[in-house]
């Protein structure tokens, strides 16, 4: 058990001021936010900016859907979209670079700036992204040039690829009043500077323009000096190791509080062993430490099939954040499918000599948002935390990161708690992490826990004043001194989510943590009278504790501030606060309580906005603060109002109910034959069985689709066991999985109409064989389908009542 109970941190004294104006990173002239970088942080419009990077590739969506995806993107707490180029998928024939459909850059660029979402190119050449080539074209690898080098006849056709998409993104820069904020170059290029900087003055001379250009930083990369911003990663797990491995200790140390930011294990697989172990921090003095892969989730090999739950997201996300973090950038954000190549399929594998083999298909990542836009817990352990950045980044990315006297004695130690705090030295303010999860091996509850933070010029702070438990499990961020519109609030043991104007009344939106008392301490002097629905407040010295409070929607602690001003604490229990939402609605800011996905559409409504709820429920229901002068309404539905605590509760009812969806009627046509054996390629790795498998050895299931089922929003849910599978409509390959344990999801709207009719859908599932060296987080049975079900989501459209 953990023996330490009172936990002592001290900030030395104020930190050194940043550097700036070091830097030959310019925005463009005249824009009325210049983005500038600090060594420790970024600037915009004058400000400390924070911002939230989510990866979505375009060309691994239909195009049809990319305005939807993207609002759940930017409702999820996305500011910037990144996404690769990928060269591959534009020009897999040598001289037809394609734009059209699926593949419109310029369509996707403008549909993130008319949401006013930042936008950010990953031009390669090679990106990587677990497609075939690292996204290089066949073509261009059958040449005389060597790749990746300043070899004249492989930079030859990289500058007329720059060329085109400079010419797609011609406009879209920021002098134009474009969303274009960064551009990477390359990805994982580790020991080739002078070739980094000639891909970025090619760029710059092909007509693409940002205030920050950036490449990725892990594996003790090479930089040229000054040049490129670097940019660090972190993985919760990850499927390009050994099979028999074990959790790699290069993702266990992304749970940890630490001021390293390297990580030495991403594309380890991809790198000579003779590159890197150069200094972890190399770039820390000059650079703020910004990131553009944190894993969203994680990609499955065939060999090695990680899960990623939530949890484990959510608390490496949390927990960056507290480390110094300045940038919190994810791969993936948004699940996507591989485009059907024309010459070859499209995936990385062991066909072109890379390590590792992925599905031909699904490139789902267990993303917080889906292959098909589905949404997944890990969305909504994220969003709480965006919705902390978009109201208190500007204050946390200037704030320096400060570990405690005692810290974890190395990676194996589970006893001793993991926090740290950002905070400012001289105003005493700051927030405290604390990081009680991580994958695979459970930590365990710290019982009478206390906390010290000490200050050079202020006094210190010692809370909460009853000693709590921290359960297993548990990551949260507390403020400290925060002034919330005149009122401050010296501790809370609960997590800031947002705040919301109120009928002239700031409202503080803050998350309990599950197993740990609400306490909330205010400054006594800047009140005048204050009251709390439950518990009880007490004066101690010169504040007012407020102890014994019930989270929920009637939570409001009401105060008057000693400046003349009203502040509301409105205290949500764990479960509810993963419901919220903010955004413009109905012509105002809203905090919007929804269990379902909600997108904000401001250019809806005739410009007031509307909200548009999707939900597989029968009658969603939105609670909304403040609650717009009428109730909204939602077109062929009633909306019934009732108040939900300090909320206004709305839910719709169809005037015509749709079925969920009838019973899945599925037909084994074929058992499964014996299991191929197990082939190795690269590195020795078991390779996916090949395609003549699926004809000779699998199980085949016959899927009844019903031609009345609604194919937009309808998904087929799969739960099954075995090792590989398929589904085909005819004799074309439309959705695929290798075996880890999740439900299989297949949408319906992706699949051809007509063929569907005629052919039908099947679905072809592998056994895997007995002994083959395969990582699996469960057991794999025989291939089986145990059931399937429709899942059948629906759109409410709430406008302006």
């Amino acid at each position: 058990m953990p023996q330490e109970k009172a936990h002592r941190l001290r900030f030395s004294a104020p930190a050194a001021p940043s550097l700036t104006g070091h830097l030959p990173f310019a925005d463009a002239p005249g824009v009325p936010d210049p983005i500038e970088v600090t060594s420790r942080y970024l600037t915009r419009g004058g400000r400390p900016w924070f911002p939230v990077s989510g990866e979505f590739h375009y060309t691994r969506y239909p195009a049809r859907d990319w305005s939807e995806e993207l609002l759940k993107m930017k409702a999820g707490g996305v500011t910037a979209v990144a996404s690769y180029v990928i060269w591959i998928h534009h020009e897999e024939a040598e001289g037809r670079i394609r734009f059209d459909g699926d593949r419109d850059l310029r369509r996707f660029a403008e549909l993130c700036a008319r949401h006013g979402l930042d936008f950010i190119p990953r031009i390669g050449p090679w990106s990587h992204a677990e497609v075939r080539n690292g996204g290089l074209p066949d073509w261009l690898l059958a040449g005389a040039g060597t790749p990746r080098t300043d070899d004249p006849a492989y930079l030859a056709p990289v500058r007329t690829w720059f060329a085109a998409i400079a010419g797609q993104l011609r406009g879209l820069d920021r002098a134009s009043g474009g969303p274009i904020v960064a551009v990477q170059i390359e990805n994982e290029l580790y020991d080739q500077p002078g070739h980094l900087l000639t891909l970025k003055r090619m760029a710059q001379e092909a007509g693409l323009s940002a205030p920050l250009w950036t490449s990725t930083a892990w594996g003790g990369v090479q930089l040229p000096p000054d040049e490129l911003l670097p940019l660090y990663g972190g993985y919760p797990e990850t499927f390009w190791t050994e099979a028999d491995g074990g959790w790699p200790d290069t993702c266990r140390k992304h749970f940890f509080f630490t001021h390293q930011r390297d990580d030495e294990g991403i594309g380890a697989d991809l790198r000579p062993t003779t590159v890197g172990g150069g200094d972890p921090d190399a770039y820390a003095d000059r650079f703020p430490w910004a990131t553009c892969e944190l894993g969203g989730g994680m990609a499955v090999a065939y060999h090695r099939r990680p899960r990623v739950d939530a949890p484990d997201v959510g608390a490496l996300g949390l927990t960056k954040i507290g480390c110094g973090s300045v940038w919190q950038g994810y791969y993936m954000v948004h699940g996507g499918t591989n485009p059907a190549g024309e010459l070859t399929p499209l995936q990385e594998s062991h066909a072109t000599d890379y390590p590792n083999d992925l599905p031909v298909l699904t490139y789902d990542f267990q993303a917080p948002l889906g292959e098909y836009g589905q949404y997944r817990p890990s969305y909504h352990e994220l969003r709480l935390q965006h919705l902390l950045l978009a109201d208190f980044g500007h204050l946390i990315a200037p704030m320096e990161s400060v570990l405690p006297e005692r810290q974890p004695a190395g990676q194996g130690d589970r006893e001793t708690l993991r926090w740290a705090v950002r905070g400012d030295a001289v105003s005493g303010s700051g927030f405290l992490f604390v990081n009680n999860h991580q994958p695979h091996e459970p930590l365990p509850a710290h019982p009478d826990t206390t906390f010290t933070v000490e200050f050079p010029e202020v006094s210190a702070l010692t809370f909460p004043s009853t000693p709590v438990t921290v359960p297993p499990g548990a990551y949260f961020c507390w403020p400290l001194r925060l002034d919330v519109g005149g009122l401050r609030l010296d501790w809370a043991t609960a997590q800031p989510v947002c705040t919301v104007e109120d009928h002239g009344r700031a409202v503080l939106v803050l998350a309990a943590t599950d197993g740990i008392p609400v306490e909330l301490a205010l400054d006594a002097g800047t009140l005048t009278s204050l009251s709390t629905p439950s518990g009880e407040f007490a004066r101690v010295g010169d504040r007012i504790l407020i102890t014994g409070l019930r989270p929920g929607t009637d939570a409001l602690v009401e105060v008057d501030t000693a400046d003349g001003g009203r502040v509301g604490l409105l205290v949500l229990d764990a479960a509810t606060a993963r419901t919220a939402y903010r955004g413009v609605a109905w012509g105002a800011e809203r905090l919007v309580l929804c269990a379902d996905g909600v997108v904000f559409d401001e250019s809806a409504g005739g410009g007031v906005g509307e909200v548009r709820v999707h939900s597989p429920a029968g009658e969603p229901s939105f609670a909304v603060l403040p609650a717009p002068e009428r109730a909204p309404v939602v077109a062929g539905a009633t909306v019934r109002e009732s108040a939900d605590g300090v909320l206004t509760r709305y839910t719709v009812s169809a005037a015509s109910r749709r079925d969920p969806g009838p019973p899945v009627q599925v037909t084994l046509d074929r058992p499964a034959g014996p299991a191929p054996e197990t082939v190795t390629g690269v590195l020795g790795r078991a390779s996916a069985p090949a395609d003549k498998y699926y004809d000779t050895a699998a199980a085949e299931y016959h899927v009844d689709v019903p031609d009345d089922l609604p194919r937009t929003g309808t998904l087929l849910r799969v739960h099954w066991t075995g090792d590989a599978a398929r589904a085909y409509v005819g004799g074309t390959l439309v959705a695929d999985q290798f075996y880890s344990g999740r439900v299989w999801d297949i949408g319906l709207d992706r699949l051809p109409v007509e063929a569907l009719r005629t052919e039908g859908l099947r679905l072809r599932l592998l056994s895997l064989p007995a002994g083959a060296p395969v990582y699996l987080p469960v057991a794999a049975g025989a291939a089986e389908v145990a059931r399937a079900e429709w899942v059948v989501a629906r759109t409410w459209v709430a406008g302006a009542g």
